[in-house]
């Protein structure tokens, strides 16, 4: 396989750009990073000489564009069968909760943003933001009650799921968002994983300020 490179915004803003990122890193995979700081005045102009659809992220392989983000795992699927679970019944429901996660929880995610280098307090989610939640939670619950026994990420080994899901971990652990137990256990399993501390501590190093991203106040 040539060799990849991953095109990344802000390591404290672009919860998009972990996903691909953080799966790269647990499977052990070589690339190189790049970065577009998404408040540049040239943002865009700089995306574009990687992605048609004008977002981050997008994998690069020799002149190989792939831009979207399950489109970039099951790309690495077709390589790297780790993306997914072996049993077909657990793998069935991996991409379920995949897809569920890449496609909806707006409210989750317009309420609740992305910003992983401190936490923040005076958020307060709405009604709508407060139902994602419980589902996010529902959904931990019937990953974990079948991974449990294999290890400590949401069907026991890391898999696309985890890649998915760790952002919106992260999500909760800054804004302080209650959790029930098996919820609590996943999000310290995320915080405690090498590669996401790494890429919170990049993060904290990075100066941009996006004001639409900081809600609240830092806690």
């Amino acid at each position: 396989m040539t060799a990849l490179a991953l095109v990344i915004g802000n390591k404290n803003y672009s919860s998009w750009s972990l996903r691909p990122w953080l799966l790269l890193k647990h499977l052990g995979v070589d690339f190189q990073e790049i970065y577009v700081p998404l408040d540049a005045p040239d943002v865009a102009a700089q995306i574009a000489r990687y992605s048609p659809s004008g977002r981050v992220p997008v994998l690069l392989d020799g002149d190989l564009r792939i831009w979207e983000s399950l489109a970039i795992v099951e790309y690495l699927a077709e390589r790297y069968p780790a993306v997914w679970p072996a049993d077909s019944r657990t793998r069935a429901l991996a991409r379920s909760v995949s897809n569920e996660m890449h496609a909806g929880f707006g409210a989750l995610r317009g309420e609740l943003p992305f910003n992983c280098r401190g936490r923040r307090s005076g958020v307060t989610p709405s009604r709508a933001a407060r139902a994602d939640i419980d589902r996010v939670m529902e959904i931990w619950e019937t990953c974990r009650a079948i991974g449990a026994h294999d290890g400590p990420w949401l069907f026991g080994g890391f898999t696309c799921a985890d890649a998915m899901f760790a952002p919106v971990a992260l999500r909760f652990h800054t804004y302080g968002v209650a959790l029930p137990e098996t919820a609590q256990a996943y999000v310290a399993t995320v915080l405690g994983d090498a590669a996401v501390r790494a890429w919170i501590e990049a993060g904290r190093q990075e100066t941009a300020v996006i004001p639409e991203d900081e809600r609240g106040q830092p806690a």
